[in-house]
């Protein structure tokens, strides 16, 4: 189970983000106009489709392969009860560990990997934003929906499972490596797996998932202003 969870859910993404791929390739082919329509419009679409799609594979096939039995609830997934000011209270303290952790890894990883480049753009998906809405919608799918979604398979499906069968500092080493791998980008996968190990901890801490989420609300909410509205004062 230590290996065949994370590969499930490896590959429940990518079986999601390739179906969904020829599914727009087939309309595509079949005529549908997609050429009239924003390419950023495309992507919030396409984004919350594969999520959904993603977590549809990752927790609706196990459940109905069982069929019924032993099947994944809201509580296993970390969403026990409500959010309370004790999951807002965390944030900063997380946010602070989190960049803190980030920034002593990445600058080791700099000095010591050759080739490494830590200043690597993160594509996002996004790119040559215009009117307002686009800026929402980006707004909407990456501060929003992706860390509900992320945190959802990764540290409620994913590290809730593992912990089952392997020791807990185990289950965080892979979760969050695997976090970190499906990013494809070396300096964007070094964050990511250092926000997912404090992820987890808040996970551990807490009992539920609703400080995680804060947490990469948070980081992507940073990177969004970075990335989008940065550029537009400057």
């Amino acid at each position: 189970m230590a290996l065949a969870l994370p590969a499930w859910v490896a590959a429940s993404f990518y079986a999601a983000e390739a179906g969904i791929t020829l599914i727009l390739v087939g309309l595509v082919w079949i005529g549908v106009p997609f050429s009239h329509v924003n390419d950023d419009v495309l992507q919030s679409i396409f984004a919350l489709i594969v999520y959904a799609a993603a977590l549809v594979l990752a927790l609706g096939v196990p459940w109905w392969i069982k069929k019924l039995r032993n099947k994944t609830t809201l509580s296993d997934l970390g969403y026990r009860r409500p959010l309370s000011w004790v999951d807002i209270m965390l944030l900063p303290a997380a946010y602070l560990t989190y960049i803190v952790l980030s920034s002593i890894i990445v600058y080791a990883v700099s000095n010591y990997l050759p080739g490494f480049n830590a200043n690597q753009a993160q594509d996002t998906g996004f790119t040559h934003l215009g009117p307002l809405y686009q800026y929402i919608l980006a707004l909407i799918v990456l501060v929003i929906l992706a860390p509900v979604a992320e945190e959802t398979l990764f540290r409620g499906y994913l590290f809730g499972k593992l912990r089952r069968y392997v020791p807990t500092w185990v289950a965080i080493l892979v979760t969050s490596a695997l976090f970190g791998a499906i990013h494809g980008q070396w300096n964007v996968g070094i964050d990511v797996f250092v926000l997912s190990v404090v992820s987890c901890f808040l996970r551990l801490f807490t009992g539920n998932l609703w400080a995680s989420i804060l947490l990469h609300v948070a980081k992507n909410g940073v990177a969004y202003y970075v990335l989008f509205i940065l550029p537009l004062i400057h």
